[in-house]
């Protein structure tokens, strides 16, 4: 038997997840691809082990969800511009090789599990090739950079 869920229990875990994890994460970019791991690729459910000890796992669940929705709206609505920083910024935040990165993200497109479930699928093609470009840009400020100096920093654009 499945228990109703109580609105008002959902939008207090959300508040938790938003105050206590998500805060430390500027970027909608990063907070979508965090919370998307957060999904049993199985079921399609969330779990936060945190969350589920001061609620429950059904609110848990449904909190995460509504994070995830929110995070990703953030993101589509980005500009190309913003994309590129917060990818700059997200590359830094994995301490991964820049170009081993970038390699995996055109290849694997991480992105695009990431997205939360039953996405319009036409803003989901929206949002990726608007990823696929930022990191085009990213990509050729680096290279541009490089050629100019070849002790250049792969941290190119500031991080806001």
């Amino acid at each position: 038997m499945k228990l109703s869920i109580n609105l008002t229990d959902v939008e207090l875990a959300a508040d938790d997840l938003r105050r206590r994890t998500l805060s430390h994460m500027a970027a909608p970019l990063e907070r979508m691809i965090y919370l998307g791991s957060t999904r049993d690729y199985n079921t399609g459910l969330y779990y936060h082990d945190g969350l589920a000890s001061r609620f429950s796992d059904e609110v848990a669940c449904e909190a995460l969800a509504n994070c995830h929705r929110e995070a990703y709206r953030q993101l589509l609505g980005s500009s190309i511009e913003d994309l590129v920083l917060q990818i700059d910024s997200y590359i830094r935040s994995t301490h991964a090789a820049p170009r081993d990165f970038i390699a995996a993200w055109k290849s694997l497109q991480p992105y695009r599990v990431a997205v939360p479930s039953s996405t319009d699928p036409l803003a989901v093609e929206f949002l990726c090739g608007n990823v696929r470009i930022a990191l085009a840009i990213w990509e050729a400020h680096r290279d541009d950079r490089s050629r100019q100096r070849p002790d250049a920093s792969p941290q190119l654009l500031p991080v806001r």
